[in-house]
């Protein structure tokens, strides 16, 4: 691994804060952290922390909802067609919120110290956001109903205030014993083609809430990262509007568009599609295709800065692209 002048939590933070940072930001530069104790982790398949996992593969998140792993979607789900939750006026009653009291917190830290020493962004996860959770209990058709139902919008509300409070809870004690540098929050908003629901429906229904744990997450200093599957460019707006600090996004949004766009008020994330290429042999063919995918990115940044995804690649890409970014910026 390249030394780099600084650590990636401080270019990382640079870059939040138009700060000029000494590279582009890399998904590599961060470090999963998302502990067995939490029920939702076991329930969606993605235990990461000191020990390697060997429990089951699926089973009840925190609300006792049942989630079965799909090996071919990478990813769990609750099983349609047989709805925890029928009529959202009941969920004061049938709901029934986790004791985060009783999970053994500082065992968790304790097992997990030596793990969190790293100089890497250490961030965990919350995989089960406000509308993702509302189709846990209530499945998507009937969720997305509630949403926009006068009659029921009221109900939606007091749950997702509910689920605030709980999430809230949740981001005290990831500051108390693990001390993370940053949320990675899942809600999927949308569909390959749009969003599941207008602008001013997200407004109304949904910033509200996500607005207040991302001041949760400021007043603790960690930084919110949103992970919010879909064609969702008309929803960046609402994103803004809760101070949210980075979304990711998938490809198929029009990245360049956004930056220039909205890259002034939130960081966006690139996915690779440089490096998912063989690499040329030809060094001034390489340098031309580094010029023109990442000086898009590091021209300006300090006004449109810009995180890259690169997910799934190797520790000679990562130098390549700290070194290229590195130099573009001007700071070699």
């Amino acid at each position: 691994m390249t030394d780099r002048p600084i650590s990636n939590k401080e270019n990382l933070l640079r870059t939040i804060r138009h700060e000029s940072p000494e590279w582009l930001p890399m998904r590599s530069d961060f470090v999963n952290f998302t502990p067995s104790i939490i029920p939702d982790n076991v329930a969606r398949h993605y235990v990461l922390e000191a020990k390697p996992w060997e429990g089951p593969e699926d089973g009840l998140d925190a609300f006792g909802i049942k989630w079965k792993y799909i090996p071919s979607a990478g990813g769990s789900m609750v099983e349609p067609g047989n709805p925890f939750l029928t009529d959202i006026e009941d969920w004061k009653e049938k709901i029934v919120f986790p004791d985060v009291d009783s999970w053994d917190w500082e065992g968790s830290a304790r097992d997990n110290a030596e793990f969190l020493r790293t100089d890497k962004i250490v961030i965990t996860w919350i995989f089960t956001g406000m509308f993702e959770r509302l189709i846990s209990f209530m499945d998507f058709e009937a969720a997305a109903m509630a949403l926009i139902d006068e009659d029921q919008q009221e109900y939606v509300h007091g749950l997702f205030q509910a689920l605030t409070d709980y999430y809230k809870e949740l981001i005290s004690r990831f500051k108390k014993y693990y001390d993370v540098d940053a949320l990675y929050f899942h809600d999927d908003w949308g569909s390959q083609n749009a969003p599941f629901f207008s602008l001013d429906t997200c407004m109304e229904m949904l910033v509200p809430y996500l607005k207040q744990i991302v001041e949760c997450c400021h007043e603790n200093d960690i930084i919110f990262e949103f992970h919010c599957c879909g064609k969702n460019e008309k929803l960046v707006p609402a994103m803004i509007e809760c101070g949210m600090d980075i979304w990711g996004g998938q490809p198929l949004n029009d990245k360049r568009m956004l930056v220039k766009t909205y890259g002034d008020r939130i960081l966006l994330g690139e996915h690779d599609p440089f490096f998912t290429k063989p690499y040329p042999d030809d060094e001034g063919t390489a340098d031309r295709m580094v010029d023109e995918y990442l000086g898009f990115y590091t021209e300006g940044i300090d006004e449109k800065p810009m995180f890259i995804m690169n997910l799934k690649t190797t520790p000679a890409i990562v130098d390549k692209y700290y070194e290229y970014s590195h130099r573009m910026l001007g700071r070699a």
